[in-house]
């Protein structure tokens, strides 16, 4: 009888009679989507790829792989304290296939260190960034299998599809996860842990401890992972009690079922801790830690929280680091406008350009469809509630500096996205494609220009410098293009550049004075701006600016006047 059951369910799904005909076009449809994930995969490998060739290194890089590079050396947790070791870890697993150079007796900051790495050791900055980017790109295509299967349980293999063609057509995803930093790592672990707690509902056994072990790599990537901690401490409890509700059907079981997934929850979080304690115990076995700079004393509540906290030390003094960045006052620049401290609205606004407007679209329609469908309706805190919880804390945040701190939305709200499939309505369907063709689009015309990417109401990319800064548009990229160009088009001029990032311009063979320090009247010749300067612009770079006229631009990113 439960053979029969499969095979009527088979059946109902292909639409014909029992039999071997019958079976032939599942096989047919199995293969179809294999090769749909293949294909999206494969697009998005390029895409990286190509951008992880051609870009130089931006604003964060240089600290992240000048600290996997220290380690790999000397055996220790020494720089970047501010982000556990476990990004750094991935980064260093690419960089040791460079063989990189580090003078021992090098002294400085992380910021020296990064720069002393890439242009004054002796290493070929260009191998050394692909090979430390590499791993986060190969981690980035697996986050879409995630994506992929979670939507799959939900919706089934054509709502898999869906969900993994947003994904994977994702310009934020897409940009980020070709870099060597740590926030599309971060939030694909913790994608991870949720969609494990998620399948623990009906086999437990194996996917909770699975489920902890994912969300203490989130934990030993990036700190503001440390928000979602509750609600998954929330949902193991939730997925114990279903599994036992599952499994025993008795009503008298209900308090137990709770007291045992209070206790699973517990068991996971100290699996989660040990993970992180994992990580830094494989930098350096010896766990020194001698901070290189100074640790802010933090008071209150969220100074015994970290007091208390059973974590490494290091670990600790990152958290006071953070917490010290957010007492900072920073700058910021929205739709044309320039201020100091952190809008709330800031990131909601930044999504608004940044996101394909498909993708806007059917992110509102899947969270909808996953709150108002009843099968649905018990995935929604799963996929909903962490993401909401991650952008409340982020919009929280004192940096308005990027959509990269909301990097998780485009992961949780795919999977939500495939939600419309469980419609069944064929015009839903129609709309469904029509839309995921419209954001295919939308980000194969930004080619090979990820970063900078904004959506057509808001201009494309060659308009999102007037409206973003930093790393929505100009992180310090495009250096190597900018040394192109004037290769190609401005060989024998005078240059003057402000630019905005760590990469060093003579490095390219960019030979060029700061106009900040000379007499207007000597700037003549091309004034080459980042354009994250320009939106910041003031005072005498602001005259210069007014007093040139714009006749080139470098991959969205860098603005060239003539003076």
């Amino acid at each position: 009888m439960r053979w029969a059951g499969v095979i009527d369910s088979v059946t109902r799904a292909v639409g014909g009679p029992k039999g071997r005909w019958s079976v032939a076009p599942a096989r047919h449809r199995r293969w179809l989507v294999v090769a749909a994930v293949v294909a999206l995969l494969v697009q998005m490998a390029v895409a990286m790829v190509t951008a992880a060739v051609e870009q130089t290194p931006t604003i964060d890089e240089p600290v992240y792989v000048g600290a996997a590079v220290d380690s790999l050396h000397h055996h220790r947790v020494r720089y970047n304290p501010e982000h556990p070791p476990l990004g750094k870890l991935i980064i260093a697993t690419g960089v040791a296939f460079a063989r990189p150079h580090l003078d021992a007796g090098f002294t400085g900051d992380q910021t020296a260190l990064g720069r002393h790495v890439l242009y004054e050791a002796g290493n070929d900055p260009w191998r050394l960034m692909l090979c430390a980017r590499l791993p986060m790109i190969a981690l980035t295509l697996l986050f879409g299998l995630v994506v992929f299967a979670f939507a799959r349980e939900l919706t089934g293999p054509v709502g898999g599809a869906v969900a993994l063609a947003l994904y994977a057509f994702s310009p934020d995803v897409i940009a980020h996860g070709s870099l060597a930093t740590l926030d599309v790592p971060a939030a694909g672990f913790l994608l991870t842990s949720v969609w494990l707690l998620w399948r623990a509902r009906l086999r437990p056994r194996w996917h909770l401890p699975l489920a902890g072990v994912a969300l203490g790599a989130a934990l030993a990537t990036k700190m503001s992972m440390l928000a979602a901690v509750p609600v998954l401490l929330l949902l193991t409890v939730l997925s114990v009690w279903y599994a036992r509700r599952t499994h025993h059907r008795t009503p008298s079981d209900h308090m137990r079922s709770l007291g045992i997934g209070v206790a699973v929850a517990a068991a996971m979080a100290l699996i989660a801790v040990a993970v992180v304690w994992a990580t830094y115990l494989l930098v350096d076995p010896r766990l020194r830690w001698t901070p290189t700079g100074p640790v802010p004393a933090v008071q209150g509540l969220r100074g015994l929280a970290v007091h208390w906290l059973p974590l490494p030390e290091a670990y600790r003094d990152g958290m006071r680091i953070q917490f010290g960045f957010e007492q900072d006052t920073w700058r910021g620049f929205l739709l044309g406008r320039r201020y100091l401290g952190s809008l709330w609205y800031y990131l909601p606004v930044a999504l608004l350009v940044k996101t394909p407007l498909g993708m806007l679209a059917l992110w509102s329609a899947g969270a909808v469809t996953m709150l108002m469908v009843p099968r649905l309706r018990p995935a929604a805190p799963y996929v909903l509630v962490p993401a909401a919880v991650l952008l409340l804390a982020a919009l929280d945040g004192a940096r308005n500096l990027g959509v990269r701190y909301a990097i998780f939305l485009p992961m949780f709200l795919a999977v939500a996205a495939a939600g419309l499939m469980a419609v069944r309505r064929r015009w839903v369907y129609g709309a469904t494609l029509a839309l995921v063709l419209f954001v295919a689009v939308s980000s194969l015309r930004t080619y090979p220009y990820y970063l900078p990417y904004s959506n057509e109401a808001f201009g494309g990319p060659s308009r999102t410098h007037l409206r973003l800064h930093d790393s929505n548009v100009d992180w310090g990229q495009d250096l190597g293009r900018l040394a192109d160009r004037l290769r190609e088009r401005y060989r024998g001029e005078r240059i003057w550049l402000v630019y905005k990032g760590s990469g060093v311009p003579s490095a390219y063979g960019i030979h060029a004075s700061d106009p900040r320090r000379a007499a207007p009247d000597e700037v003549r010749g091309l004034l080459v701006v980042s354009d994250s300067s320009i939106a910041q612009a003031t005072g005498r770079l602001a005259a210069l600016i007014d007093g040139s006229r714009p006749i080139d631009e470098v991959g969205h990113s860098i603005t060239i006047y003539r003076r």
